[in-house]
C-alpha cells in the first residue's frame, strides 16, 4: 500500500492545495516530500518523490518551471507542487500546465499562506501510517501466498478490518526483473545500482497505475526481484483481459528498462484466498517458461504450458536430467567440444516445424549446412527426425532442456 498523489491532496489542512495537471495520474505513489533548492532537480531525485517548488532562494521563471517539469517526468516524480503567491512565484505558467498535463506530471498549486511545515507534517505523519498499514497488508498476503495458513477464517476477519478486498476471486501474476548483471558490466556498480533503483520505482509505479485500472486493486507484493499482484478475475473473459493489459504494460516498459528485462508468469483460474498459495506455484511455473521462451515477449499463462505442466509435476528432477543426457548427451557434448551450433540448429528447425530452407534462414546459414547438421544430430543420436517417437523424444528433452535452471534461456529469434 502507499500514499498516492490523490491521498495527499485529500489530507486534513491540505484543502487549499489544488491540482492543476496530471488527473490521470493521482495514483503516482509518493515515497516522500523534496523541496527543491537548486536550478535543477535531476541529480536529486530518483523517483516517487513529491517536488515543492518554492522560488525563494532561487527565482522561478517560466523556461526553469517548464525544465523542473521535464525532469519531474523523466525521473519519476510522483508530482510537482508549485507554491504561488504575490512575493516569489506568482502564478503558475498556462504553458507549464500545458506541459505537465501532456507529460502525465501531477501539476499542484499551493498558496504560500498554507505553511510548509504543516504539509510536510501532514504528508509525513500520513506515509508513516501508510507504510504501517501497508506492512500489515503485505504480511499477510504474504501468508496466503506462502500457504501459511493455520485459520483461514482468523485471516480473512483480519483482512476485513485491514480494508483488504479478498471476496473477488484472483489470479496471480508473477514478474520478475532481470538482467543487473548487464548493468554492472556495462555502467560499473556504483551507477549500475542507480539505475535499477530507478528501474525498479518506474516498474512499481507502472504496475500501481495498471492495477487501478483493472479494479479492486491489491498493492503489489514486493519481493527482491520478484512483484507478485493478485488481479481481479471472477470470469475466463477477466484472465484474457489481466494477459493483455500487463503484456501492453511489459510492451511499453521495455525501452525503458532496457537493457533490464521483465518476465511475467501468470496463474490459471480465479483463486480464493484459500488457494493463493497453489496460484502461486502456477504463476512460478509459467514464469520459469517465460524466462526459456523469450521469443515470446516473456510472458507465458500456466494453462499455455501443455506438457510443461506434466514435466513439472515430476519432483526427482534427476529423472527429467537423465532424459535430456540419454536423448540430446552427444549433441550437447559436441557443442561443448566446437562451436555450438547442433542445438540452435535442432531449435530452429523444431521452431520451423521440419522445413529445412525456413531453419536455415533463421540461422542465417546455407540450406546445405542446415542438412548436413540435421545429418550429424540424427548420427550423434542414434534418432530420426522421420521416426515419429524420436521426434517426440527429442522435442519433450529440447524443451525440459529449455526450461531447466542451470542454463541461461536462449533464443533462435
Amino acid at each position: 500500500m502507499s500514499l498516492t498523489v490523490a491521498d495527499v491532496l485529500a489530507l486534513p489542512g491540505l484543502d487549499s492545495m489544488r491540482l492543476r495537471a496530471g488527473e490521470a495520474m493521482q495514483s503516482n505513489p509518493v515515497r516522500w516530500p523534496y523541496v527543491a533548492e537548486n536550478n535543477s532537480i535531476a541529480e536529486w531525485i530518483m523517483g516517487g518523490e513529491l517536488v515543492f517548488v518554492t522560488g525563494i532562494n532561487h527565482p522561478r521563471n517560466e523556461e526553469n518551471l517548464l525544465l523542473l517539469t521535464r525532469q519531474a517526468h523523466e525521473r519519476g516524480a510522483a508530482g510537482l507542487v508549485i507554491l504561488t503567491g504575490l512575493e516569489y512565484i506568482k502564478d503558475i505558467p498556462q504553458s507549464v500546465i500545458a506541459t505537465a498535463q501532456q507529460l502525465g506530471v501531477p501539476l499542484i498549486e499551493q498558496p504560500y499562506s498554507l505553511k510548509m511545515v504543516v504539509v510536510t507534517q501532514a504528508i509525513g505523519t500520513a506515509l508513516v501510517q501508510t507504510q504501517m498499514l501497508g506492512r500489515s497488508r503485505q504480511h499477510l498476503l504474504e501468508q496466503l501466498l506462502e500457504g501459511d495458513v493455520q485459520s483461514l477464517d482468523s485471516l480473512l476477519q483480519r483482512a476485513r478490518s485491514l480494508g483488504l478486498p479478498l471476496a473477488t476471486a484472483r489470479q496471480v501474476a508473477l514478474l520478475k526483473l532481470e538482467g543487473s548483471e548487464r548493468l554492472i558490466e556495462a555502467f560499473g556498480a556504483d551507477q549500475a545500482e542507480c539505475i535499477l533503483q530507478r528501474s525498479r520505482e518506474r516498474l512499481q509505479r507502472a504496475l500501481h497505475h495498471q492495477l487501478d485500472a483493472l479494479g479492486e486493486a491489491l498493492s503489489p507484493v514486493c519481493q527482491g526481484e520478484h512483484w507478485i499482484a493478485l488481479l481481479p478475475a471472477s470470469a475466463r473473459i477477466d484472465q484474457q483481459h489481466n494477459r493483455q493489459a500487463l503484456l501492453e504494460l511489459i510492451e511499453q516498459l521495455s525501452p525503458e528498462l532496457a537493457p533490464l528485462r521483465l518476465y511475467l508468469g501468470l496463474s490459471a483460474g480465479g483463486h480464493g484466498p484459500e488457494h493463493f498459495a497453489h496460484g502461486l506455484r502456477e504463476a512460478r511455473q509459467a514464469l520459469v517458461a517465460a524466462q526459456s521462451f523469450p521469443e515470446r515477449l516473456g510472458v507465458c499463462s500456466f494453462n499455455e504450458l501443455g506438457a510443461i505442466e506434466l514435466l513439472g509435476a515430476i519432483r526427482d528432477r534427476s529423472v527429467l536430467d537423465q532424459f535430456v543426457d540419454k536423448v540430446l548427451g552427444p549433441i550437447i557434448s559436441d557443442d561443448s567440444r566446437h562451436d555450438p551450433v547442433l542445438m540452435p540448429t535442432l531449435e530452429a528447425w523444431f521452431h520451423e516445424n521440419g522445413n529445412l530452407a525456413l531453419a536455415a534462414q533463421r540461422l542465417g546459414v546455407h540450406r546445405n549446412t542446415m542438412s548436413y547438421r540435421t545429418q550429424r544430430i540424427e548420427t550423434l543420436t542414434g534418432s530420426s527426425f522421420t521416426n515419429p517417437h524420436d521426434r517426440l523424444n527429442i522435442s519433450l528433452a529440447l524443451l525440459i532442456w529449455r526450461l531447466s535452471s542451470s542454463r541461461s534461456a536462449r533464443s533462435t529469434a
